[in-house]
């Protein structure tokens, strides 16, 4: 998902998006030392993801800080 996307979000959104995808990077890479992973490029995209999220969050703590 873009960025834009998670910034239209509220905070509580954000941290319950930001569980999920960790869920999901846990679920990946159980499949993958399983053998069981079909598309490797997920866990990637995951990953990614989570830095988007925590990206954001970050930057919204830093400009409440701010103020």
């Amino acid at each position: 998902m873009k960025a834009n996307k998670y910034r239209e979000m509220t905070e509580q959104e954000l941290s319950a998006k930001l569980g999920d995808l960790k869920t999901e990077f846990f679920n990946l890479r159980f499949q993958k030392a399983t053998g069981q992973l079909s598309n490797p490029l997920s866990i990637r995209e995951v990953k990614r993801d989570i830095a988007r999220v925590k990206t954001i969050l970050k930057e919204r703590e830093l400009s409440a800080a701010n103020k």
